[in-house]
């Protein structure tokens, strides 16, 4: 008998939930009648959404995979000489696609899928980062970004917190107001790619969709996600309609503080301009405790970003709202 077959159940399944790759695992599942019982039972997944997923290749019996894996090596030999496929965007996908992919596991628990990104409608020479938490609806979103970046001189002062007039704050305003609806309508598509795996898959407990390109990140937690499956008896049809329509979920109406810098210098010698910091949530019950922590905690792990937001949190805070769309 082979040493690995002496493990028991529990532990395999716990080498399995460090594989996580949901493409891995599947193929795991051809391995032995064993594995094929134990793979479903995993609970901690990673599944990356791109250009080339196919994923009713699972139904097929198994001689078509066998063609398909002669079919695939030759693809990819020749592949190698040609322009690899540009990634499709996210709002061309459809819920079915993870939905029908994640059918096999039935106890998921923590789940991170890697996405497409660059959907997100900005000019050139701009960066917008967003990290969004998720309910039925939209809870919070924490939004970076400003239009380029250049590196001063290492002996010039990071930029001090100025009072920054009414005046100053109106010019590029609109742009700003551009960024952050584009920023919301990115995230409100991933949280509407996933409904149908957060329906069907009840333990769930995490739920952390990435951007690939590092854009945004959107996440949904145990509480969230109890509120949205409740919130799927309730919701009408003609709210239903809209959301096939746009291929996203509505964005209730916000209330947002928004913080501006026009050139914002940082330690590390970078100087981004027309920096903005925008805090969004619901109007709906609306309070604005703890948004200096929870954009903190946003952009956590990455050093220029974090830097960033500490220094826009000292700026003078612009209230803003925006109705339902």
């Amino acid at each position: 008998m082979d040493v690995f077959d002496g493990l028991p159940d529990p532990i395999i399944i716990d080498i399995l939930n460090k594989v996580g790759d949901v493409k891995t695992l599947l193929r795991c599942t051809s391995l032995s009648k064993r594995f094929n019982s134990l793979v479903p039972q995993s609970e901690s997944l990673f599944l990356r959404l791109d250009h080339h997923q196919d994923s009713d290749s699972q139904s097929d019996p198994p001689l078509s995979n066998i063609f398909q894996s002669l079919f695939k090596s030759f693809y990819g030999f020749f592949s190698l000489f040609s322009k690899p496929a540009k990634p499709i965007p996210v709002t061309s996908l459809s819920p079915s696609i993870p939905s029908k992919i994640l059918s096999r596991f039935d106890r998921i628990k923590n789940l991170e899928v890697d996405l497409p990104g660059g959907d997100v409608n900005i000019e050139k020479d701009t960066a917008v980062k967003w990290k969004a938490e998720f309910g039925k609806t939209l809870k919070t979103c924490v939004i970076l970004a400003f239009r380029s970046t250049a590196t001063v001189s290492s002996s010039s002062p990071a930029s001090s917190p100025d009072v920054e007039s009414d005046a100053e704050f109106v010019t590029g305003l609109k742009t700003r107001v551009v960024w952050t609806i584009s920023a919301l309508m990115s995230a409100s598509s991933r949280h509407y790619l996933m409904r149908e795996v957060v329906k069907e898959h009840e333990e769930m407990e995490s739920l952390v969709m990435r951007d690939g390109g590092g854009e945004g990140t959107a996440v949904m937690k145990s509480e969230g996600m109890r509120e949205f499956r409740k919130s799927g008896e309730a919701r009408v049809e003609e709210e239903e309609e809209r959301v096939e329509k746009n291929k996203r979920s509505v964005v209730p109406s916000v209330r947002m503080s928004m913080r501006h810098a026009p050139s914002l210098k940082l330690k590390s010698g970078i100087c981004l301009e027309s920096a903005t910091l925008v805090i969004v949530r619901p109007s709906e019950g609306y309070s604005d405790v703890g948004d200096d922590e929870l954009a903190r905690e946003a952009f956590a792990g990455d050093c220029m970003y974090g830097e960033a937001v500490v220094a826009l949190l000292k700026r003078k805070k612009n209230a803003l709202e925006i109705n339902s769309f």
